[in-house]
């Protein structure tokens, strides 16, 4: 069977592996639909070079499809826009099928080339910002990208044919589909890629998409998930993302063991969508990380239900905790709901985890035993007041 190679403009081709199979990432985040590891053959009338690579296992699929165009043997460079092994850890055997290649990367990518791969220096050509190679007709310009999201990071532009090569950025965990108007719900998927790989880079985010401002762009090509074509649709998402726009919208995690934390948040909820919040729910015994990521990424506030366990939060509240104060969301306010049964303590960990991360917390209710009356109208005055700073929060 012959290998799948699209043409994406005149000499530039997709020579990337679908991963239908992968259901995990990072041994964290859930990939229901696989993923793509997307990698780009430009062809000049001079010189060829590879952008980007795959991941360990598919390097003979890889090579496979570069023969369709050329002969491995006669590449000129290998990009590596990224030194992370989904992109880059194939780079010791396409090196190696490509004896005369020049390794192009950034300062901080030598570095990682040469620890993680046993690349030696005479094999790598280190670029800047701005830099270009000639390839005879089509003009690399590299656009140095750091912490998006590892410190070596950059992107490559295509002059003439106006096509960006991002890497992870802007990028969705997806196999399905090869351009963006394929696949109805990647918006979604891009939300909860950004969520859980680029939130906790923002600013680093907003620079580059500064940078991004004054480059023509027809295609954008990032190495994971489907191909922008309608790149104005990314580019306008990222823009929000990136600033931490949010939406009157509040996220409701929680966990219950015997029923009364999940008592004081369904009332929560009832209460905010009643006064015309969006809400978010996950329950937190069964949540898809990604799903919870993506919520994260335009809420201004969060509610937590979570409660008592061995003197702290539940485990599985006590996760969410930490991943907020790791993907760094946008998030403007919080509120806890708790209950214990003989000794309580989810409220004194949650506000430890909290407190440092900006966010302010609102308010909690910490119930002994079952909800009563006035404990279930204490969590829906305090549903009220979130609602009431999230309607008056700009963004």
């Amino acid at each position: 069977m012959k290998p799948a190679v699209i043409e994406l403009k005149r000499g530039v081709h997709w020579v990337g592996v679908k991963d239908w199979g992968r259901r995990l990432f990072d041994g964290l985040i859930p990939l229901p639909h696989g993923t793509s590891y997307n990698a780009y053959l430009v062809k000049g009338s001079a010189k060829t070079a590879l952008v980007d690579s795959v991941n360990p296992g598919f390097e003979g699929e890889l090579l496979d499809k570069i023969r369709i165009i050329a002969d491995p043997a006669a590449l000129d460079y290998v990009v590596m826009n990224h030194a992370e092994p989904d992109h880059a850890g194939s780079i010791p055997v396409v090196l190696a099928a490509s004896p005369k290649a020049q390794l192009v990367l950034t300062a901080k990518g030598a570095d990682m080339a040469a620890r993680y791969f046993h690349v030696p220096n005479d094999r790598m050509q280190i670029v800047k910002d701005g830099d270009t190679l000639d390839l005879g007709g089509k003009t690399l310009r590299f656009v140095d990208a750091p912490f998006l999201h590892w410190p070596e990071t950059m992107f490559t532009y295509i002059i003439e044919d106006k096509v960006l090569f991002p890497c992870d950025f802007f990028g969705a965990h997806t196999a399905a589909g090869v351009y963006d108007d394929e696949v109805a719900d990647l918006a979604v998927r891009a939300q909860m890629y950004f969520g859980e790989i680029m939130m906790p880079f923002r600013k680093a985010g907003e620079r580059a998409m500064k940078k991004l401002a004054g480059l023509p762009i027809e295609l954008i090509a990032p190495s994971h998930g489907p191909l922008w074509r309608h790149p104005e649709t990314i580019l306008n998402l990222y823009r929000k993302w990136t600033a931490g726009e949010t939406l009157p919208k509040v996220v409701v995690a929680y966990v219950s063991m015997w029923g009364s934390t999940e008592r004081l948040v369904r009332i929560a909820a009832e209460t905010l969508l009643d006064a015309g919040i969006h809400v978010a729910v996950h329950e937190l015994a069964h949540v898809d990380v990604g799903d919870l990521a993506g919520d994260l990424v335009d809420a201004r506030a969060i509610v937590l239900g979570a409660p008592t366990v061995l003197g702290g939060l539940h485990p599985a509240a006590l996760n969410a905790v930490n991943l907020v104060k790791a993907l760094r969301p946008p998030l403007r306010y919080a509120a806890v709901l708790s209950s214990y049964g003989w000794g309580g303590g989810a409220l004194r960990q949650a506000g430890e985890i909290l407190g440092p991360t900006g966010i302010e917390v609102v308010g909690a209710v910490d119930v002994h035993g079952a909800p009563d009356a006035d404990a279930e109208a204490q969590a829906a005055t305090l549903a009220t007041e979130i609602a009431a700073r999230v309607r008056s929060s700009q963004q």
